[in-house]
Protein backbone atom coordinates (compact mmCIF):
# COMPACT_ATOMS: atom_id res chain seq x y z
CA UNK A 1 0.00 0.00 0.00
CA UNK A 2 2.83 2.16 0.80
CA UNK A 3 4.62 1.99 -2.45
CA UNK A 4 1.10 2.07 -4.09
CA UNK A 5 0.16 5.88 -2.39
CA UNK A 6 4.62 6.78 -3.18
CA UNK A 7 3.38 6.43 -7.00
CA UNK A 8 0.76 8.44 -6.84
CA UNK A 9 1.94 11.10 -4.98
CA UNK A 10 4.68 11.20 -7.34
CA UNK A 11 2.41 11.34 -10.46
CA UNK A 12 0.40 14.17 -8.70
CA UNK A 13 3.51 15.83 -8.07
CA UNK A 14 4.56 15.66 -11.25
CA UNK A 15 1.18 17.03 -12.74
CA UNK A 16 0.79 19.54 -10.59
CA UNK A 17 5.09 21.14 -11.62
CA UNK A 18 3.19 20.25 -15.12
CA UNK A 19 -0.14 22.63 -14.82
CA UNK A 20 1.21 25.49 -11.93
CA UNK A 21 4.22 26.33 -13.41
CA UNK A 22 4.87 24.61 -17.09
CA UNK A 23 1.77 25.16 -18.89
CA UNK A 24 1.00 29.37 -18.19
CA UNK A 25 4.64 30.06 -19.41
CA UNK A 26 3.87 27.34 -22.77
CA UNK A 27 0.81 28.77 -23.72
CA UNK A 28 1.58 32.49 -23.17
CA UNK A 29 4.17 32.28 -25.78
CA UNK A 30 2.64 29.77 -28.28
CA UNK A 31 4.90 27.13 -27.31
CA UNK A 32 1.99 24.75 -26.73
CA UNK A 33 -1.92 25.12 -27.92
CA UNK A 34 -3.08 23.30 -25.34
CA UNK A 35 -2.23 22.88 -21.52
CA UNK A 36 0.84 20.59 -21.71
CA UNK A 37 -0.58 18.28 -18.86
CA UNK A 38 -3.56 17.28 -20.97
CA UNK A 39 -1.36 14.90 -22.51
CA UNK A 40 -0.22 12.93 -19.79
CA UNK A 41 -2.81 12.57 -17.45
CA UNK A 42 -4.90 10.01 -18.29
CA UNK A 43 -4.11 6.35 -18.45
CA UNK A 44 -0.98 4.67 -20.04
CA UNK A 45 -1.55 3.75 -23.74
CA UNK A 46 -0.03 1.23 -25.83
CA UNK A 47 -0.13 2.72 -29.75
CA UNK A 48 -0.30 0.02 -32.56
CA UNK A 49 0.97 0.84 -35.94
CA UNK A 50 1.94 -2.14 -38.88
CA UNK A 51 1.35 -2.42 -42.42
CA UNK A 52 -1.82 -3.18 -43.32
CA UNK A 53 -2.50 -7.05 -42.66
CA UNK A 54 0.04 -7.42 -40.54
CA UNK A 55 -2.15 -8.46 -37.81
CA UNK A 56 -2.91 -5.50 -35.75
CA UNK A 57 -6.09 -6.06 -35.06
CA UNK A 58 -5.82 -9.69 -34.72
CA UNK A 59 -3.03 -9.01 -32.30
CA UNK A 60 -5.52 -6.83 -30.27
CA UNK A 61 -8.20 -9.16 -30.07
CA UNK A 62 -5.91 -11.64 -28.59
CA UNK A 63 -4.72 -9.45 -26.02
CA UNK A 64 -8.07 -9.25 -25.28
CA UNK A 65 -9.68 -12.44 -25.30
CA UNK A 66 -12.44 -11.51 -27.76
CA UNK A 67 -13.20 -10.57 -31.32
CA UNK A 68 -13.44 -6.70 -30.68
CA UNK A 69 -11.32 -5.01 -34.03
CA UNK A 70 -12.53 -6.20 -37.38
CA UNK A 71 -9.76 -8.55 -39.74
CA UNK A 72 -8.75 -9.61 -43.03
CA UNK A 73 -5.96 -9.90 -45.74
CA UNK A 74 -7.21 -6.44 -47.34
CA UNK A 75 -7.20 -3.22 -45.09
CA UNK A 76 -10.28 -3.56 -42.94
CA UNK A 77 -10.28 -0.54 -41.09
CA UNK A 78 -9.33 2.57 -42.17
CA UNK A 79 -9.75 4.25 -38.31
CA UNK A 80 -7.81 5.31 -35.24
CA UNK A 81 -9.61 3.53 -32.39
CA UNK A 82 -9.25 4.24 -28.81
CA UNK A 83 -9.93 0.92 -26.84
CA UNK A 84 -10.37 1.30 -23.28
CA UNK A 85 -11.82 -0.48 -20.14
CA UNK A 86 -15.21 0.19 -19.33
CA UNK A 87 -15.33 -0.08 -15.52
CA UNK A 88 -18.92 0.44 -14.67
CA UNK A 89 -19.73 -3.14 -16.43
CA UNK A 90 -20.03 -6.23 -13.59
CA UNK A 91 -16.62 -8.39 -13.31
CA UNK A 92 -18.35 -11.58 -14.83
CA UNK A 93 -19.84 -9.96 -17.44
CA UNK A 94 -18.96 -11.33 -21.29
CA UNK A 95 -16.09 -9.39 -22.69
CA UNK A 96 -17.98 -7.52 -25.64
CA UNK A 97 -17.85 -3.35 -26.84
CA UNK A 98 -19.89 -2.04 -23.79
CA UNK A 99 -20.03 1.50 -25.54
CA UNK A 100 -18.62 3.66 -28.28
CA UNK A 101 -18.03 7.18 -29.68
CA UNK A 102 -17.26 9.08 -32.65
CA UNK A 103 -14.42 11.43 -32.74
CA UNK A 104 -15.61 14.32 -32.35
CA UNK A 105 -16.54 13.47 -28.78
CA UNK A 106 -13.56 12.29 -28.35
CA UNK A 107 -11.95 15.55 -29.11
CA UNK A 108 -13.68 18.11 -26.95
CA UNK A 109 -14.02 15.42 -23.72
CA UNK A 110 -11.88 17.07 -21.48
CA UNK A 111 -11.37 13.51 -19.91
CA UNK A 112 -9.39 12.21 -22.88
CA UNK A 113 -5.76 13.31 -23.95
CA UNK A 114 -6.71 13.83 -27.22
CA UNK A 115 -7.65 17.96 -27.54
CA UNK A 116 -4.22 19.07 -29.54
CA UNK A 117 -5.40 16.26 -32.31
CA UNK A 118 -8.44 18.73 -33.22
CA UNK A 119 -5.66 20.47 -35.76
CA UNK A 120 -6.45 17.54 -38.06
CA UNK A 121 -8.89 18.52 -39.07
CA UNK A 122 -13.04 17.28 -39.63
CA UNK A 123 -11.85 14.17 -42.08
CA UNK A 124 -9.69 13.23 -39.07
CA UNK A 125 -12.53 13.46 -36.25
CA UNK A 126 -14.39 11.12 -39.03
CA UNK A 127 -12.15 8.70 -38.79
CA UNK A 128 -11.26 8.42 -35.09
CA UNK A 129 -13.19 6.67 -32.43
CA UNK A 130 -13.49 5.15 -29.07
CA UNK A 131 -14.51 1.61 -27.91
CA UNK A 132 -15.00 0.88 -23.93
CA UNK A 133 -14.55 -3.13 -23.23
CA UNK A 134 -14.76 -5.07 -20.02
CA UNK A 135 -11.65 -7.17 -20.81
CA UNK A 136 -9.49 -7.14 -17.67
CA UNK A 137 -6.72 -6.44 -19.89
CA UNK A 138 -7.45 -3.00 -20.32
CA UNK A 139 -7.75 -2.16 -16.53
CA UNK A 140 -4.68 0.02 -16.74
CA UNK A 141 -3.94 0.79 -19.93
CA UNK A 142 -5.49 1.61 -23.30
CA UNK A 143 -4.64 0.60 -26.35
CA UNK A 144 -5.20 2.61 -30.08
CA UNK A 145 -5.31 0.64 -33.13
CA UNK A 146 -4.54 2.35 -36.27
CA UNK A 147 -5.08 2.32 -40.18
CA UNK A 148 -2.54 -0.28 -42.01
CA UNK A 149 0.44 1.85 -43.62
CA UNK A 150 0.05 1.50 -47.33
CA UNK A 151 2.03 1.97 -50.29
CA UNK A 152 -0.46 3.38 -53.07
CA UNK A 153 -2.11 5.86 -50.87
CA UNK A 154 -1.04 9.42 -50.49
CA UNK A 155 -1.54 11.32 -47.79
CA UNK A 156 -3.59 13.60 -49.05
CA UNK A 157 -6.02 11.17 -50.10
CA UNK A 158 -6.02 10.82 -46.78
CA UNK A 159 -7.75 13.60 -45.88
CA UNK A 160 -5.25 14.61 -43.10
CA UNK A 161 -1.73 14.44 -42.54
CA UNK A 162 -1.30 10.37 -41.36
CA UNK A 163 2.52 11.06 -40.21
CA UNK A 164 1.77 14.20 -38.16
CA UNK A 165 -1.38 12.11 -36.58
CA UNK A 166 0.87 8.97 -35.52
CA UNK A 167 3.67 11.58 -34.48
CA UNK A 168 1.04 12.99 -31.91
CA UNK A 169 -0.25 9.73 -30.86
CA UNK A 170 3.54 8.69 -30.58
CA UNK A 171 3.90 11.25 -28.22
CA UNK A 172 1.43 10.57 -25.29
CA UNK A 173 1.97 6.69 -25.77
CA UNK A 174 3.90 5.03 -23.40
CA UNK A 175 5.11 1.98 -25.67
CA UNK A 176 4.85 1.59 -29.27
CA UNK A 177 4.26 -1.27 -31.09
CA UNK A 178 5.35 -1.78 -34.87
CA UNK A 179 4.21 -4.49 -36.16
CA UNK A 180 5.29 -6.39 -39.33
CA UNK A 181 4.43 -9.93 -41.29
CA UNK A 182 5.72 -12.48 -42.98
CA UNK A 183 4.50 -11.65 -46.37
CA UNK A 184 6.03 -7.92 -45.84
CA UNK A 185 9.11 -8.04 -44.10
CA UNK A 186 9.95 -5.45 -46.19
CA UNK A 187 8.68 -2.48 -45.24
CA UNK A 188 6.19 0.12 -47.53
CA UNK A 189 6.70 3.12 -48.02
CA UNK A 190 4.62 4.80 -45.02
CA UNK A 191 6.25 2.17 -42.35
CA UNK A 192 9.62 3.50 -43.87
CA UNK A 193 8.25 7.57 -43.17
CA UNK A 194 7.39 6.72 -39.94
CA UNK A 195 10.14 4.75 -38.66
CA UNK A 196 13.25 6.86 -40.15
CA UNK A 197 11.51 10.49 -39.60
CA UNK A 198 8.00 10.37 -37.27
CA UNK A 199 9.13 8.48 -34.87
CA UNK A 200 12.81 9.60 -33.40
CA UNK A 201 11.01 13.05 -33.74
CA UNK A 202 8.50 12.21 -30.99
CA UNK A 203 9.01 9.25 -28.95
CA UNK A 204 12.18 7.83 -27.26
CA UNK A 205 14.03 5.01 -28.63
CA UNK A 206 13.39 2.38 -25.63
CA UNK A 207 9.54 2.86 -26.07
CA UNK A 208 9.34 1.12 -29.28
CA UNK A 209 9.06 -2.61 -29.70
CA UNK A 210 9.38 -4.27 -33.15
CA UNK A 211 7.29 -7.25 -34.11
CA UNK A 212 7.16 -9.60 -36.27
CA UNK A 213 3.74 -11.29 -36.38
CA UNK A 214 1.49 -13.80 -37.86
CA UNK A 215 5.07 -16.50 -37.57
CA UNK A 216 2.76 -19.44 -37.87
CA UNK A 217 2.36 -18.45 -41.70
CA UNK A 218 6.05 -19.05 -42.51
CA UNK A 219 5.62 -22.63 -44.01
CA UNK A 220 8.75 -23.88 -41.61
CA UNK A 221 11.86 -23.16 -39.37
CA UNK A 222 14.26 -21.88 -42.71
CA UNK A 223 11.34 -20.13 -44.02
CA UNK A 224 11.01 -17.63 -40.86
CA UNK A 225 15.16 -17.88 -40.58
CA UNK A 226 14.54 -15.85 -43.84
CA UNK A 227 12.16 -13.67 -42.98
CA UNK A 228 13.49 -12.78 -39.76
CA UNK A 229 16.90 -11.94 -41.09
CA UNK A 230 15.35 -10.06 -44.32
CA UNK A 231 13.08 -8.28 -41.69
CA UNK A 232 16.38 -7.54 -39.63
CA UNK A 233 18.29 -6.13 -42.64
CA UNK A 234 14.97 -3.57 -43.07
CA UNK A 235 15.08 -2.13 -39.93
CA UNK A 236 18.83 -1.64 -39.70
CA UNK A 237 18.82 0.05 -43.06
CA UNK A 238 15.77 2.08 -42.44
CA UNK A 239 16.87 3.13 -38.43
CA UNK A 240 20.62 3.83 -39.28
CA UNK A 241 21.31 1.55 -36.37
CA UNK A 242 24.38 -0.18 -37.09
CA UNK A 243 23.15 -2.87 -33.90
CA UNK A 244 19.58 -4.58 -35.40
CA UNK A 245 16.88 -3.80 -32.93
CA UNK A 246 15.20 -6.37 -30.47
CA UNK A 247 12.52 -7.78 -32.53
CA UNK A 248 9.46 -9.55 -30.95
CA UNK A 249 8.02 -13.05 -32.60
CA UNK A 250 3.98 -13.61 -32.34
CA UNK A 251 0.97 -15.04 -33.61
CA UNK A 252 -2.83 -15.69 -32.93
CA UNK A 253 -3.41 -19.13 -31.64
CA UNK A 254 -7.17 -18.68 -32.12
CA UNK A 255 -6.00 -17.57 -35.93
CA UNK A 256 -3.49 -20.76 -36.09
CA UNK A 257 -5.95 -22.99 -34.89
CA UNK A 258 -8.87 -21.89 -36.90
CA UNK A 259 -6.99 -22.26 -40.09
CA UNK A 260 -5.81 -25.62 -39.13
CA UNK A 261 -1.70 -24.59 -39.04
CA UNK A 262 -1.14 -25.31 -35.12
CA UNK A 263 -1.82 -29.02 -36.41
CA UNK A 264 0.50 -28.90 -39.21
CA UNK A 265 3.92 -30.54 -38.63
CA UNK A 266 5.75 -28.12 -40.35
CA UNK A 267 4.86 -25.45 -38.09
CA UNK A 268 6.11 -27.19 -35.19
CA UNK A 269 8.75 -24.47 -34.00
CA UNK A 270 5.56 -22.50 -32.92
CA UNK A 271 5.70 -24.24 -29.48
CA UNK A 272 9.51 -23.37 -29.09
CA UNK A 273 8.41 -19.19 -29.50
CA UNK A 274 6.08 -19.54 -26.75
CA UNK A 275 7.67 -18.11 -24.47
CA UNK A 276 8.10 -14.96 -27.59
CA UNK A 277 4.50 -14.45 -27.20
CA UNK A 278 4.38 -14.46 -23.34
CA UNK A 279 7.13 -12.07 -23.50
CA UNK A 280 5.45 -9.65 -25.91
CA UNK A 281 2.38 -9.72 -23.84
CA UNK A 282 4.01 -9.38 -20.73
CA UNK A 283 5.67 -5.94 -22.01
CA UNK A 284 2.76 -4.53 -23.10
CA UNK A 285 1.22 -5.35 -19.53
CA UNK A 286 4.51 -3.91 -18.36
CA UNK A 287 3.50 -0.09 -20.15
CA UNK A 288 2.17 1.12 -16.85
CA UNK A 289 4.87 0.54 -14.99
CA UNK A 290 7.11 2.89 -17.51
CA UNK A 291 4.22 5.48 -16.86
CA UNK A 292 6.68 7.61 -13.78
CA UNK A 293 9.21 7.06 -16.32
CA UNK A 294 7.53 8.38 -19.23
CA UNK A 295 6.55 11.25 -16.75
CA UNK A 296 9.70 12.56 -15.55
CA UNK A 297 11.60 12.34 -18.97
CA UNK A 298 8.12 14.77 -20.34
CA UNK A 299 9.20 16.78 -17.53
CA UNK A 300 12.52 16.79 -18.86
CA UNK A 301 12.15 17.05 -22.00
CA UNK A 302 9.67 19.92 -21.57
CA UNK A 303 11.92 21.64 -19.55
CA UNK A 304 15.06 21.84 -21.38
CA UNK A 305 13.01 22.63 -24.69
CA UNK A 306 10.85 25.82 -22.94
CA UNK A 307 14.47 27.03 -21.82
CA UNK A 308 15.90 26.92 -25.35
CA UNK A 309 12.25 28.95 -26.38
CA UNK A 310 12.74 31.20 -23.62
CA UNK A 311 16.53 31.64 -24.32
CA UNK A 312 15.55 32.43 -28.31
CA UNK A 313 13.18 35.06 -26.99
CA UNK A 314 15.34 36.62 -24.72
CA UNK A 315 18.14 36.85 -27.18
CA UNK A 316 16.17 38.13 -29.49
CA UNK A 317 14.84 40.84 -27.12
CA UNK A 318 17.50 41.74 -26.11
CA UNK A 319 19.07 42.45 -29.56
CA UNK A 320 15.80 44.52 -30.45
CA UNK A 321 16.41 46.66 -27.81
CA UNK A 322 19.89 47.47 -28.19
CA UNK A 323 18.68 48.17 -32.13
CA UNK A 324 15.90 50.49 -30.96
CA UNK A 325 18.31 52.39 -28.32
CA UNK A 326 21.05 52.96 -31.46
CA UNK A 327 18.20 53.89 -33.13
CA UNK A 328 16.88 56.32 -30.73
CA UNK A 329 19.64 58.36 -29.64
CA UNK A 330 20.72 58.35 -33.68
CA UNK A 331 17.65 59.84 -34.05
CA UNK A 332 17.65 61.93 -30.93
CA UNK A 333 21.34 63.34 -32.39
CA UNK A 334 19.32 63.88 -35.68
CA UNK A 335 16.30 65.92 -34.33
CA UNK A 336 19.17 68.33 -32.28
CA UNK A 337 20.95 68.95 -35.60
CA UNK A 338 18.00 69.91 -37.02
CA UNK A 339 16.37 72.01 -34.45
CA UNK A 340 20.09 73.86 -34.14
CA UNK A 341 20.39 73.94 -37.95
CA UNK A 342 16.58 75.56 -38.16
CA UNK A 343 17.57 77.85 -35.18
CA UNK A 344 20.74 79.34 -37.20
CA UNK A 345 18.36 79.59 -39.74
CA UNK A 346 16.12 81.94 -38.24
CA UNK A 347 18.31 84.22 -37.27
CA UNK A 348 19.97 84.18 -40.52
CA UNK A 349 17.15 85.46 -42.48
CA UNK A 350 15.53 89.13 -42.25
CA UNK A 351 12.07 87.97 -41.70
CA UNK A 352 13.03 85.74 -38.39
CA UNK A 353 15.67 87.28 -37.29
CA UNK A 354 14.09 90.45 -35.09
CA UNK A 355 11.59 87.50 -33.69
CA UNK A 356 12.04 87.35 -30.14
CA UNK A 357 15.06 84.98 -29.14
CA UNK A 358 12.37 82.59 -27.24
CA UNK A 359 10.09 82.23 -30.15
CA UNK A 360 13.04 81.29 -31.95
CA UNK A 361 14.48 78.85 -29.71
CA UNK A 362 11.11 77.65 -29.17
CA UNK A 363 10.45 77.30 -33.00
CA UNK A 364 13.94 75.20 -33.34
CA UNK A 365 12.91 73.43 -30.55
CA UNK A 366 9.29 72.27 -31.90
CA UNK A 367 10.85 71.39 -35.41
CA UNK A 368 13.35 69.37 -33.18
CA UNK A 369 10.52 67.01 -31.47
CA UNK A 370 8.41 66.91 -34.68
CA UNK A 371 11.61 65.56 -36.24
CA UNK A 372 12.05 62.92 -33.03
CA UNK A 373 8.73 61.82 -33.26
CA UNK A 374 8.62 61.50 -37.32
CA UNK A 375 11.25 59.27 -36.97
CA UNK A 376 10.24 56.90 -33.87
CA UNK A 377 6.73 56.93 -35.51
CA UNK A 378 7.84 56.17 -39.62
CA UNK A 379 11.45 55.66 -39.86
CA UNK A 380 12.49 53.54 -36.91
CA UNK A 381 8.88 51.37 -36.94
CA UNK A 382 10.09 50.33 -40.76
CA UNK A 383 13.77 49.96 -39.72
CA UNK A 384 12.41 47.51 -36.88
CA UNK A 385 10.77 45.64 -39.61
CA UNK A 386 13.89 44.84 -41.58
CA UNK A 387 15.59 44.04 -38.60
CA UNK A 388 13.01 41.11 -37.86
CA UNK A 389 12.35 39.89 -41.01
CA UNK A 390 16.63 39.80 -41.12
CA UNK A 391 16.49 37.76 -37.64
CA UNK A 392 14.00 35.67 -38.69
CA UNK A 393 15.82 34.12 -42.11
CA UNK A 394 18.97 33.73 -39.27
CA UNK A 395 17.06 32.50 -36.64
CA UNK A 396 19.67 30.00 -35.61
CA UNK A 397 22.22 32.55 -34.87
CA UNK A 398 19.76 33.46 -31.63
CA UNK A 399 21.39 30.76 -29.15
CA UNK A 400 24.44 28.41 -29.15
CA UNK A 401 24.31 25.26 -31.12
CA UNK A 402 27.18 23.48 -29.58
CA UNK A 403 26.28 19.47 -29.78
CA UNK A 404 23.78 17.39 -31.33
CA UNK A 405 21.55 17.67 -28.07
CA UNK A 406 21.49 21.39 -28.60
CA UNK A 407 20.73 21.05 -32.24
CA UNK A 408 18.07 18.78 -31.28
CA UNK A 409 16.38 20.68 -28.43
CA UNK A 410 16.48 23.44 -31.27
CA UNK A 411 15.43 21.57 -33.85
CA UNK A 412 12.13 21.01 -32.23
CA UNK A 413 11.14 24.80 -30.94
CA UNK A 414 12.42 26.73 -33.84
CA UNK A 415 9.47 26.69 -36.03
CA UNK A 416 7.35 27.96 -33.04
CA UNK A 417 9.71 30.84 -32.03
CA UNK A 418 9.52 32.42 -35.48
CA UNK A 419 5.74 32.15 -34.75
CA UNK A 420 6.16 33.41 -31.59
CA UNK A 421 8.69 36.53 -32.58
CA UNK A 422 6.62 37.31 -36.31
CA UNK A 423 3.39 37.89 -34.34
CA UNK A 424 4.78 39.76 -31.46
CA UNK A 425 7.90 41.54 -33.30
CA UNK A 426 9.42 41.27 -29.97
CA UNK A 427 7.31 43.21 -28.20
CA UNK A 428 7.48 41.86 -24.74
CA UNK A 429 8.51 42.31 -21.28
CA UNK A 430 12.38 41.02 -21.10
CA UNK A 431 12.49 41.45 -17.58
CA UNK A 432 9.43 38.93 -17.32
CA UNK A 433 10.79 36.01 -19.73
CA UNK A 434 13.79 36.39 -18.50
CA UNK A 435 12.34 35.45 -14.39
CA UNK A 436 10.02 32.60 -16.23
CA UNK A 437 13.01 31.51 -17.71
CA UNK A 438 14.75 31.11 -14.41
CA UNK A 439 11.83 29.04 -12.97
CA UNK A 440 11.58 26.73 -15.90
CA UNK A 441 15.51 26.22 -15.62
CA UNK A 442 14.96 25.67 -11.97
CA UNK A 443 12.58 22.79 -12.73
CA UNK A 444 14.91 21.24 -15.62
CA UNK A 445 17.84 21.18 -13.50
CA UNK A 446 17.02 20.82 -9.80
CA UNK A 447 13.21 19.17 -10.03
CA UNK A 448 14.03 16.74 -12.88
CA UNK A 449 17.28 15.53 -10.68
CA UNK A 450 14.86 15.60 -7.58
CA UNK A 451 12.41 13.59 -9.72
CA UNK A 452 15.00 11.10 -10.52
CA UNK A 453 16.14 10.32 -6.99
CA UNK A 454 12.61 10.08 -6.51
CA UNK A 455 12.42 7.47 -9.11
CA UNK A 456 15.03 5.83 -8.31
CA UNK A 457 13.89 5.40 -4.48
CA UNK A 458 10.69 3.96 -5.89
CA UNK A 459 12.69 1.38 -7.85
CA UNK A 460 14.80 0.13 -4.73
CA UNK A 461 11.18 -0.74 -2.61
CA UNK A 462 9.74 -4.27 -3.01
CA UNK A 463 6.12 -5.01 -3.29
CA UNK A 464 4.45 -6.78 -0.34
CA UNK A 465 3.96 -10.49 -0.87
CA UNK A 466 -0.04 -10.32 -1.37
CA UNK A 467 1.04 -8.51 -4.44
CA UNK A 468 0.51 -9.26 -7.70
CA UNK A 469 4.27 -8.91 -9.79
CA UNK A 470 2.16 -8.40 -13.18
CA UNK A 471 -0.16 -6.26 -12.28
CA UNK A 472 0.30 -2.49 -12.27
CA UNK A 473 -0.76 -0.12 -9.95
CA UNK A 474 -3.78 2.32 -11.39
CA UNK A 475 -2.07 5.27 -10.19
CA UNK A 476 -3.51 7.54 -12.74
CA UNK A 477 -6.49 7.86 -10.39
CA UNK A 478 -4.89 10.15 -7.79
CA UNK A 479 -6.91 10.57 -4.50
CA UNK A 480 -8.03 13.55 -2.78
CA UNK A 481 -5.06 13.46 -0.28
CA UNK A 482 -2.32 12.20 -1.45
CA UNK A 483 0.66 11.64 0.47
CA UNK A 484 3.56 13.72 1.57
CA UNK A 485 6.96 13.45 -0.28
CA UNK A 486 10.20 14.85 -1.03
CA UNK A 487 9.76 16.23 -4.24
CA UNK A 488 9.30 20.51 -4.61
CA UNK A 489 7.69 22.13 -7.00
Amino acid sequence: MYRENYITALRTELLEIVSEQLTPVAMRYGYSEVPLETNIKWRPQVLVLGNYSSGKSTLINEFLGVEIQGTGQAPTDDSFTIITFDENEPADSPIQVTDQRDGKFLLNDPEYPFETLKRHGLRFASHFKLKKVNSPFLKNLAIIDTPGMLDSITERDRGYNYQDVIGDLAQIADLVLVLFDPHKAGTVREAHTSLRDTLPAKTFEDRVLYVLNRIDECASMTDLLRVYGTLCWNLSQITGRKDIPMIHLTYSTAAAQKSGRSDDPQTGYLQYLENQREELKKAVLQAPCHRLDNLASFVETHGERLCHFLEGMISFRKKIRQFRAKSFFSALAGSLVGGAAAWVALISFTPFGGLDPVLQITGAGLLSTLLLIGWLAVVQKYLSARFLKRWLRQLDLLTPLPNQTRRDSWASIRDLLYVNLKNSGGNYSLTQVVGEYAMVKEIHDKGSREIREALKELNGMMLDDDTDPNAAFPYWAAPATPPDTDIED
